[in-house]
């Protein structure tokens, strides 16, 4: 039996197949971003689902693509909480890039591909490998247009009183904004970037608004401008994006794309499908 995991920091996506390709079982878990969680908090969060536990001495391979792991510290870390589980297993840790590219390209396809969930990057695929122009610095100071970076902005627009009154007001009925509530989630719990990001669906349910629109297109326009533009070729190749950001905000991406001069190509909500296709008609 082999699993296939797509681990985002907000939700992993688990698919287990065997060996003449057929599904097994699908299942999902909180997100497991070793660079944001403990030791503990990952165990916990694996061997609380009840398919995963039960299967675990059937799994001969396991393929894991997580946020975070693209340093071998975290991709270390990923391993020592896999393997006293899964006894029999072999491990492949890659970051979630390498999902993304899986995913949206066929084999020997040049592309630009970019996640835009929770947390955001940008690499280079040359038909082989993957490239990177940018080193991430965490969610703090990179994950342009992501969604943790929109829910930073609008926390900020909030108490800055930068938001319009009557959005301000929706606002404050759909969260507890209280400012002690808000450092707590920030400062002393676990996953601040999954917690900044839940403000997102805001800006997905107002898109539509003259606030939400300026606000879209500056994240956008951060991110072509940081991240995409700094492939030479990034004009001349298709531009793929995995991620809801991506996905619930396509028409606003497509839009920033297209006055840079750049081509959309794939939008997918995530890669989990796609990966498993690729793991079945190419590995």
């Amino acid at each position: 039996m082999k699993l296939i995991v797509d681990s985002g920091s907000t939700k992993t996506d688990w698919i287990s197949i065997n060996d003449n390709g057929e599904t097994l079982f699908k299942t999902q878990t909180l997100g497991l971003n070793p660079q944001v969680l403990s030791e503990h908090i990952l165990e916990e969060r694996i061997i609380n689902n009840y398919e995963i536990y039960q299967s675990r001495k059937d799994v001969s391979d396991i393929y894991f693509y997580g946020a975070g792991c693209g340093t071998e510290p975290p991709k270390t870390l990923i391993k020592k909480v896999f393997s006293p589980i899964f006894k029999n297993a072999n491990f492949i840790i890659k970051e979630d890039t390498y999902a993304a590219v899986y995913a949206c390209c066929k084999p020997n396809e040049k592309a630009i591909v970019s996640i835009l969930g929770t947390g955001s990057n940008c690499s280079y695929f040359d038909g082989k490998n993957i490239h990177q122009k940018v080193t991430s610095l965490g969610y703090i100071l990179m994950d342009d247009a992501s969604g943790n970076y929109f829910g930073r902005q609008l926390l900020r627009d909030y108490y800055f009183n930068h938001m319009p009154k009557e959005l301000q007001f929706m606002f404050k009925n759909e969260f507890n904004l209280e400012a002690e509530l808000i450092k707590d989630h920030l400062y002393k719990k676990p996953n601040p970037n999954t917690y900044l990001a839940k403000f997102a669906k805001f800006l997905v349910e107002n898109k539509d608004l003259k606030y939400s629109k300026d606000l879209i297109k500056k994240g956008f326009n951060l991110f072509i401008n940081n991240q995409i533009l700094q492939f030479e070729n990034s004009s001349e190749i298709p531009l793929h994006f995995v991620g809801s950001i991506g996905f619930h905000l396509k028409e606003d991406l497509r839009s920033s794309l297209k006055n840079n001069g750049l081509t959309c190509g794939n939008i997918l909500k995530k890669p989990i499908d796609g990966l498993v296709a690729f793991h079945k008609n190419y590995l």
